[in-house]
């Protein structure tokens, strides 16, 4: 009897290595493709099952249903934008108050440097003039690099849209294409990655909304009970950054003083950072586990980590889409023996066993998961 002759440790580890490498280099080289696709493969798993309901329930055609949901999750984005456009537009209208606040900060500061350094005021104002003329000169380049920005995002925006629709609609053409890729014997594996990628994916991005939902109205309340100005706005800044892990709450409490301070002083800023520590505190503890659940539980260091490489591989919109990435990986390494260390790393000491295969949730999406064979 023959033995399996197995590649040493090295060649595998190498074998990864290039992989990952590689991986990582089409992710860079491939951002504007891959951004939009990803977003919209969240969204479309979000609004499949409305869809559904207008396909299904209404009899309404495949294009008709899929453009409908697309509609409706542009009227949602935008309820939400004109929600916080209001309240920053309002925010201008306190531009002097902000900028006499400032100006009397800097007057303090300056006095405090110059009796604890001895550098006096007008060899710090040289300081600051020089600094003024270097970023004036660049300010051109500055502003147009904001215009190019604002368009690109509008341009992503636009695919994201697209993108959405078509996977939608496609949906079906895709799922096929999928199951045909792999071996016939592999086909019940694949419809469970899918069933549970689109079930498991579904509720962490409802859960992660609803936990949006309450965080706000929680800031929102403790910051209006503090007597802050635009409670309103710094609690709908902070339930939108929440959705970075660990990352967004510090980035929405540094916007969140700043704003307070140039609008109520530096009275208010110890109570309002220890209210966004204090919410940050029991959402982290509370809301996250109940809410968001267990589903695809991800260890808190793969977490920063994903954030952080997100963040150097596709800027800003990485950061987002760290999370869900990681969690669809989870899914399939979690299903596929050689890659189960991997599910292993990525998890957590209190992981959850292997759920069992959703052939409940097969059947019942029916055409979404197409036709699942039993496993014999």
């Amino acid at each position: 009897m023959t033995s399996i002759k197995q590649n040493p440790f090295y060649t595998k580890l190498a074998m990864v290595l290039i992989s990952l490498i590689a991986l990582f280099y089409i992710a860079v080289l491939g951002k504007t493709v891959l951004v939009p696709l990803v977003f919209g493969l969240l969204f479309s798993v979000m609004l499949l099952p409305l869809a559904n309901f207008f396909e299904r329930r209404l009899h309404f055609p495949r294009s008709l249903a899929s453009l409908l949901s697309v509609l409706l999750l542009v009227c949602s984005l935008a309820a939400l934008l004109y929600l916080v456009g209001s309240q920053i537009s309002s925010l201008a209208d306190d531009w002097p108050q902000f900028k006499q606040q400032v100006m009397s900060s800097v007057t303090s500061l300056q006095q405090w440097i110059s009796a604890k350094f001895h550098i006096r005021i007008k060899q710090q104002m040289t300081y600051v003039n020089n600094a003024t003329s270097k970023l004036l000169e660049t300010g051109s380049s500055v502003l147009g690099d904001v215009v190019v920005s604002f368009s690109s995002i509008l341009l992503t925006l636009v695919f994201i849209l697209i993108d959405t629709f078509f996977l939608l609609y496609y949906r079906r053409l895709i799922i096929r294409f999928l199951v045909a890729v792999f071996k016939e014997e592999n086909s019940v594996l694949v419809y469970d990655i899918i069933a549970q990628i689109q079930s498991r994916i579904r509720q962490y991005i409802m859960g992660l909304l609803l936990e949006m939902v309450i965080v706000s109205v929680a800031c929102c309340l403790a910051l209006w009970i503090l007597g802050v100005k635009y409670a309103i706005l710094l609690g709908l800044i902070t339930g939108l950054f929440n959705i970075i892990p660990y990352i967004g709450i510090f980035t929405a409490m540094l916007l969140s003083t700043l704003v307070t301070f140039a609008t109520a002083g530096a009275t208010k800023l110890l109570l309002v950072i220890a209210t966004i520590l204090g919410i940050h505190l029991v959402d982290s503890n509370v809301l996250l586990p109940v809410i968001v659940g267990s589903k695809v539980r991800i260890n808190a260091f793969i977490t920063v980590l994903g954030v952080i490489i997100g963040e150097a591989v596709w800027g800003i919109p990485g950061t987002f889409l760290a999370i869900p990435i990681i969690a669809i990986a989870k899914i399939v390494f979690d299903r596929i023996e050689p890659l189960k260390p991997w599910g292993y790393l990525f998890g957590d000491e209190k992981d959850e066993k292997e759920p069992p295969p959703l052939k409940e949730e097969i059947k019942e999406q029916g055409h979404d998961v197409t036709h699942a064979p039993e496993k014999k």
